[in-house]
């Protein structure tokens, strides 16, 4: 049983669609085809986002997975993240502060500068993105966000 199919209009940068076709010409298929590729890994990555037990600190994983991307592609203000976050009736113990929101959104070059502000466990010898999730996970100790962040450590050995 075959769906609807819509045709839709996207605005993107030359160097975007250049990067694409050379994408498609590299796997054999059509550009059309990278384009729904893309948008179906891209809503997979954001299933979390339907589950209306996700929310509040159980979406830190995947938001500092996009962090760049929240700050770069998206342009999103510290009331959206928060409303994605909060806004669905989070329980108490999933609520992600305001605070800790902006430091989701705030530049790469500004990080640290900020974390040295608010965490007294000052951290010289690490990245300020891994800084940035050992505070949350610290702070928020959420299963999901334990869970994810295990993954991310085995990956990367």
């Amino acid at each position: 049983m075959s769906e609807l199919k819509h045709i839709i209009s996207l605005r993107i940068e030359n160097s975007i669609r250049n990067a694409v076709q050379a994408t498609a010409s590299r796997f054999y298929v059509r550009e059309s085809d990278i384009y729904r590729f893309a948008i179906n890994y891209m809503l997979k990555r954001f299933k979390c986002l339907h589950e209306d037990d996700f929310s509040g600190s159980d979406l830190l994983p995947l938001m500092l997975d996009i962090r760049e991307e929240l700050i770069g592609s998206l342009s999103l203000k510290k009331h959206q993240l928060f409303n994605i976050l909060n806004g669905n009736n989070v329980h108490p113990d999933k609520f992600v502060a305001m605070s800790d929101i902006e430091l989701l959104l705030t530049p790469q070059h500004l990080l640290k500068q900020r974390l040295q502000k608010i965490d007294d466990s000052p951290q010289s010898d690490v990245d300020s993105e891994t800084w940035l999730k050992q505070y949350l996970l610290e702070k928020y100790q959420s299963p999901s966000f334990q869970d994810s962040s295990d993954t991310q450590t085995q990956s990367s050995n």
